[in-house]
């Protein structure tokens, strides 16, 4: 079902876990449809991915699509990550069944999330110092 390339991703998969000092976690997906991916970002004051980190419940599309995002996210600017789209993570993989491109709309759409979250902190921080001035 799946290429090598796909298998040889979800066997030495990269960036699994919780990430410390992360400043941007994206959530998708649900239980009932069996697939949860979380992203974790750390983002430095010059917008730039220092890191990037998941945890991912679901088939081996949804962990390997998950794995190669956090891989070509890491060093990016936010701007540059917010272009990739769930079919560059798919040429990365060398494809991915028809049934399964779902799996890497849900890592495009897990990385917005997480940069949406940073900036709501960001948001958040810029209002508590300007409500403690």
């Amino acid at each position: 079902m799946y290429n090598d390339k796909v298998m040889k991703v979800f066997k030495e998969l990269k960036n699994v876990g919780n990430l410390k000092g992360a400043n941007g976690i994206g959530r998708v997906g649900n239980a009932a449809c069996g697939d949860i991916m979380k992203i974790y970002l750390k983002i430095n004051e010059d917008g730039i991915i220092e890191d990037a980190k998941f945890k991912t419940f679901g088939c081996v599309a949804a962990i390997a699509s998950t794995s190669i995002a956090t891989e070509m996210i890491k060093g990016k600017s936010i701007s540059e990550a917010l272009e990739l789209k769930n079919s560059d993570f798919i040429q990365e993989l060398g494809g991915l069944p028809p049934q399964k491109i779902h799996c890497s709309i849900m890592a495009e759409e897990a990385i917005k999330a997480a940069v949406e979250d940073y900036y709501k902190r960001i948001e958040k921080q810029q209002k508590n110092y300007i409500d403690e001035e």
